[in-house]
């Protein structure tokens, strides 16, 4: 039969019957399940196989995996086992914890609280697709910003099949948060009693991250909606999660709020090594759930479905680039190397700062509000950011990214301190030759 639930699936609906997650699931979260197959056969023969393991499909030598010294050279102090084996589809045990201590010590609020242990998956990008697989149904609106990462609509709209309810992130007098437009789009796209929201902090392409003060309104207005009945899925994309530059801004994800909240909330948890420990291409991130009164047995059917949906499709992550990671977050001098990290980008943040502060914008452009992250955005209300991005790229040589033909994105994370004021000036030279 289409659409029949297979009976490992069955289990761990009956698990999650009666909570949100069960609730929120779509049909293809109703249907998913970790198999009890292979991987599984294969972890049991790694704890019981004590004479000899025939069950993976590795080249093993001398008991430990094979390999060519070709690529062997290119690491330094590492066993074989790190490097060359299969990651377990939810990722080394080792990392999961750590990272879950991670979470606990950036967001204060969630220690004692019920979460799920951290799911790795390949990219925040991938964790956010599996997220959508599990809880997005076909014609389902998911709730964004107008400012927003433009692949949301490439995974919610072309995979899922999906829309995107877009409501005004900054209010008309561009001060801050629309909240009064987010909580409209949220009841105008509840759908069978349930809604889903992408939180993204600080945010891509504006680099904006909320106030303390709007922090708290935005969590007081989501549990307002949650105690009418209405089930949300409120999933925190914190891929630029702790590079906050100003004081008074909200320097915990929001998940810090809203985890083991509500009954009616599943919070969700999308991050990683990615932006945050300057790992772009080792392709590691983590999903977080949390949800009012869940119970561990509930934690692990969730985290098993989404176990399934990474081993349909890429079986499971980067076995170098988890290991490097645990060696990262256990060394000494890692949360030093960090702090110079964020110590550059931020001489780069209060650069463009000073010198926006001074420029001459062209009648018709603004700054939005920018306070945290990689990024800062121009507002050309009359449009034409296409044809800036394309001066700007083919006659100036300068790379920009333009957004709904209103938007130019510019990443100052990119560029070094000394070559800012360089940019700006040619940026809003070409704006003024364009616009004059």
């Amino acid at each position: 039969m289409k659409n029949e639930i297979p009976p490992l699936a069955r289990e761990l609906n009956e698990t999650l019957k009666g909570s949100v997650m069960m609730d929120l699931l779509s049909d293809f979260g109703k249907r998913f399940y970790f198999p009890k197959g292979i991987i599984t056969q294969s972890a049991e023969a790694k704890q019981h196989a004590h004479r000899f393991n025939a069950t993976v499909g590795m080249a093993y030598s001398a008991g430990k995996p094979m390999f060519l010294p070709s690529v062997d050279r290119y690491f330094t102090g590492m066993d074989p086992e790190e490097i060359y084996s299969y990651a377990p589809t939810g990722g080394v045990p080792e990392l999961r914890t750590l990272w879950k201590e991670q979470i606990i010590r950036k967001n204060p609020a969630v220690a004692g609280k019920g979460t799920s242990l951290p799911l790795v998956v390949p990219g925040l990008t991938a964790g956010i697709s599996v997220l959508a697989d599990m809880f997005v149904e076909e014609g389902s609106p998911v709730v964004v910003p107008d400012l927003f990462w433009g692949n949301y609509r490439l995974i919610v709209a072309g995979r899922r099949r999906g829309s995107l309810a877009t409501f005004s992130f900054f209010r008309k007098d561009g001060e801050g948060l629309d909240l009064d437009a987010m909580e409209k789009a949220i009841r105008e796209s509840v759908r069978d009693g349930r809604v889903t929201l992408i939180l993204n902090f600080p945010n891509n392409p504006t680099g904006y991250s909320p106030t303390v003060e709007e922090a708290k309104a935005l969590r007081d207005r989501l549990l307002m909606i949650a105690d009418e009945g209405v089930k949300l899925l409120v999933i925190h994309d914190d891929a630029y999660f702790g590079l906050f530059y100003e004081k008074g801004t909200y320097t915990s994800s929001l998940f810090n709020e809203l985890a083991d909240s509500h009954p009616n909330i599943l919070a969700a948890k999308v991050d990683g090594g990615t932006k945050e420990d300057l790992t772009w291409g080792f392709r590691v991130g983590f999903i977080t759930f949390s949800a009012g009164g869940a119970t561990e047995a509930q934690y692990d059917a969730l985290v098993k479905k989404g176990m399934g949906a990474i081993r349909a499709a890429v079986s499971n992550c980067s076995k170098p680039g988890q290991s490097v990671m645990v060696r990262a977050l256990k060394s000494a001098s890692y949360e030093a190397e960090k702090q110079e990290a964020y110590d550059i980008l931020e001489a780069r943040y209060r650069k463009v700062k000073d010198i926006l502060s001074t420029a001459t914008l062209p009648e018709g452009v603004r700054v939005l509000p920018f306070n945290s992250g990689y990024f800062m955005a121009f507002d050309l209300i009359q449009g034409g950011a296409e044809t800036l991005r394309t001066k700007l790229l083919h006659e100036k040589g300068i790379g920009t990214i333009s957004i709904e033909d209103r938007y130019l994105r510019v990443a100052f994370a990119s560029i070094d301190v000394d070559d800012l004021a360089e940019l700006y000036a040619t940026i809003i030279g070409t704006m003024n030759e364009m616009l004059r």
